[in-house]
């Protein structure tokens, strides 16, 4: 939201009241904080305390190294759910002093603090690591303030508040050369800095500002990150309104964000999990090759058996098989009941499959919307299980299903009816859940069975509780670490029910970039998995977009073959060419490769999950944040600590990447390139820069593996590259439990103890 026009006027329509100063500073009522009174004029005298707004600014110690600020306007609105669930896992204490000087008021959260100005007549408040007085962020004069449109013409129009829309914002300062990252899965400039950002999800693709997980937290290359406690429409400014400002701005009578200091960006993305929640876990099995029925594709049982027996005679692990929307009825979408006209014996189909040893795990598409063709949606809309309109209908149109309404997860027992809904399609053999949809939930008009709820909150949060229903769901069937979602929209706190895909991308080079950003920004919001549709979801991808794009998702956490209207085995894509450079090679050897490296990506997960880093897509800031360059990095990434992966975009085979400082070891040839600096190269199908980090012992499977479980321990090999005193590589079970600890002591690798079988050790570089 745009309040001004430029810098010197004011927007048409739009009146704005600032905290001009500090006037006074009490205690915060938990004792730990302080509450200032700040009024929208400089206050000379005791008339200028009249008739005039005032907003209260309450700063607080949250947990060391983070500090929440709350700017309120009219203390007596009410607190409209729902809420973020903070701390799911429990708040630590903190150790929190407030301290007076001739600068001002000091408050400190163990390695973050805020100092307010002394200053008389002055509002600033710098928030700073302790013992340093270089600020992080600022806010300066006329930067916290409230809005009205339209424009009241007088005061006493603010009797009747239905005709105006209130906001809160603030404005915290960007420093020269800072840029801004993360706020969800955003597909445009890597870098936000320059951009307007709304959080609210959308139905958008990927070619759009819009997004279907929009995630109020944001990141800044300063060593500091900013989450905005709320599920409601945020506007976000960053830099596009005044350039050396970030605006936030809701449309409510308060607004609390939490400032958490890293410095690292590991260590701001552990301390945002510990707020919002560590993220879940997923099995060893999700980490293979899932296939799609594609879309709007004709499949039926002897489809699907073409392509699963096709994979299996090409060589080609397939770990998972997917049925999309029309294993369901027309118009019938989604009542859980395969079409039987195409699948008349789902649960033996399944069984059979899964006997024949050609797919191991069977997922379906979902999505928490009812068409009302079917059979059962009187009974849903008669038993409240449906949102309804205020005037008591059922909320309905025509958007996406004809007659479509909306599950209420508000209602107990819409839930209870939901679960037993998913528990029929584990007794037929389902395995995970592709949670499809969820973004456009209204928010108007609209009548939610929990009466306390805001619907304008309800529409970015409604996909945290439809996904959180299924993923436990999940979790009580198979068990704790054995759930697995695919997951369209989130919010913040949905990492905690993995995992996301990309959504709905064409089948072009510049999608294949624009999912990468979108990849690269949901990892710095909290997410540690994260896949795409390989190939391109809308259109027919020629084979070299198809091919290169294999070699990208089979490199990301995790890799799902799907398209819209056309298939995606490979061998629809090339007239089935059965060269070493045709599109079924290809895919069989960067999915034999994705095995082979199962014992490095899976020990690696275990510890993404634990403090809350992505594993795939990692933007290299995360590991080299003292480089300004790995800040700008957006057509390569981290997979793990120790692998750098620059996918290929262009049709010549040319590719441009960045290594950072070090000597980095080609994972393909052993050809060892000394950074900081960037190369060029050239690269057949079956190869991309893939290069190891110095300091690196790699653990994986030996040549010709082509399973995603099995003892990640056994008949292994480990590649030292550079790998000096203290280099590890932590060895673990294809249950993620930790089996033993490979590290390198005066000059030896200790720890070989715990590998059995015909494990071997190579010094690739040294």
């Amino acid at each position: 939201m745009r309040f001004r026009d430029g810098q010197w006027l004011v927007a048409e329509g739009v009146r704005i009241e600032y905290a001009e100063e500090v006037y006074r500073i009490t205690p915060t009522t938990s004792g730990k904080g302080i509450s200032l009174l700040c009024p929208t004029r400089k206050v000379m005298s005791r008339g200028d305390t009249l008739n005039l707004s005032t907003l209260s600014v309450d700063i607080e110690p949250v947990i060391d190294g983070v500090i929440s600020i709350e700017t309120t306007h009219w203390q007596g609105a009410v607190r409209r759910g729902p809420d973020f669930e903070l701390f799911p896992g429990g708040r630590p204490d903190v150790e929190a002093n407030i301290t007076k000087s001739e600068e001002g008021t000091t408050l400190s959260a163990g390695g973050l603090s805020a100092t307010v100005s002394g200053k008389p007549h002055e509002f600033d408040i710098a928030f700073h690591p302790t013992g340093s007085k270089k600020p992080l962020t600022t806010l300066l004069n006329r930067s916290v303030g409230l809005a009205y449109t339209p424009a009241p013409s007088s005061p006493m129009q603010m009797s009747d508040m239905r005709n105006f829309k209130h906001y809160i914002f603030t404005q915290t300062t960007l420093g020269v050369g800072e840029s801004i990252h993360g706020l969800g899965e955003r597909f445009g400039a890597f870098n936000k800095v320059g951009q307007k950002v709304d959080l609210w999800n959308a139905d958008g693709g990927t070619s759009s500002d819009q997004a279907y997980k929009n995630v109020s937290f944001w990141m800044s290359s300063r060593g500091y990150g900013v989450f905005i406690d709320t599920p409601e429409r945020v506007e976000l400014e960053i830099g596009s309104e005044r350039c050396c400002r970030l605006q936030t701005s809701v449309e409510s009578q308060r607004l609390r964000q939490f400032i958490i200091y890293g410095p690292s960006p590991r260590e701001i993305l552990h301390k945002y999990s510990i707020l919002t929640g560590k993220p879940g876990n997923v099995p060893s099995w999700s980490f293979g090759l899932w296939l799609s029925t594609s879309f709007t594709t004709s499949y039926d049982e002897e489809t699907v058996n073409s392509f699963l027996s096709g994979m299996q005679a090409r060589d080609i692990p397939v770990e998972v098989f997917h049925f999309d929307c029309f294993w369901l009825k027309a118009f019938q979408w989604c009542d859980f009941e395969f079409d039987e006209e195409m699948f008349p014996d789902a649960k033996g189909q399944i069984t059979r499959l899964k006997a024949d040893g050609i797919v191991k795990k069977v997922c379906v598409w979902t999505n928490p919307y009812l068409g009302q063709a079917s059979p059962v949606f009187a009974e849903a809309a008669a038993k409240g299980y449906l949102l309804k309109r205020k005037n008591g209908d059922v909320f309905q149109w025509d958007l996406w299903q004809t007659g479509m309404g909306i599950v209420d997860f508000t209602n107990p027992d819409a839930c209870a009816w939901f679960v037993s809904c998913l528990e029929r399609l584990f007794d037929t053999g389902v395995d995970c859940i592709k949670t499809d949809f969820g973004e456009r939930i209204p928010s108007e008009d609209v009548q939610w069975f929990d009466t306390s709820v805001d619907p304008k909150k309800m529409h970015n949060y409604y996909t945290f509780i439809y996904n959180k229903l299924v993923y436990e769901t999940l979790q009580k069937r198979y068990g704790e670490n054995e759930a697995v979602l695919f997951a369209r929209s989130a919010t913040a706190g949905s990492q905690r029910f993995p995992l996301g895909w990309g959504g709905d991308c064409e089948s072009t080079w510049e999608a294949m970039a624009e999912s990468l950003r979108g990849g690269l920004s949901l990892g710095l919001s909290g997410f540690p998995f994260w896949s795409v549709d390989i190939g391109g979801f809308e259109g027919y991808p020629p084979p070299c977009i198809y091919k290169r794009w294999v070699a990208f998702g089979l490199l990301c956490s995790h890799s799902r073959l799907h398209g819209s209207n056309s298939y995606r085995v490979p061998w629809t894509v090339d007239d089935d060419d059965q060269s070493e450079e045709g599109c079924s090679a290809t895919l069989r050897k960067w999915t034999h490769l994705k095995a082979r490296l199962m014992p490095y990506l899976f020990s690696q997960a275990q510890e993404c999950v634990k403090n809350a880093i992505p594993l795939s897509l990692r933007a290299m800031c995360i590991e080299f944040p003292e480089d300004p360059t790995s800040w700008t990095l957006d057509r390569q990434f981290m997979l793990g600590d120790n692998l750098l992966a620059a996918p290929i975009f262009e049709e010549d085979n040319t590719v441009q990447f960045y290594l950072p400082k070090g000597k980095w070891t080609n994972f393909f040839t052993g050809e060892v390139k000394a950074g900081p600096g960037w190369f060029t190269e050239t690269h057949t199908f079956a190869t991309l820069p893939l290069y190891v980090r110095p300091n690196t012992l790699l653990v994986l499977a030996k040549e010709g593996e082509k399973r995603t479980v099995y003892d990640y321990t056994k008949d292994v090999e480990v590649r030292s590259y550079f790998a000096g005193e203290g280099a590890r590589a932590v060895l673990v079970d294809s249950d993620g439990k930790t089996a033993g600890v490979l590290e390198v002591k005066d000059g030896e690798i200790t720890g070989r103890e715990a590998l059995k079988g015909d494990s071997i050790f190579t010094v690739v570089s040294s």
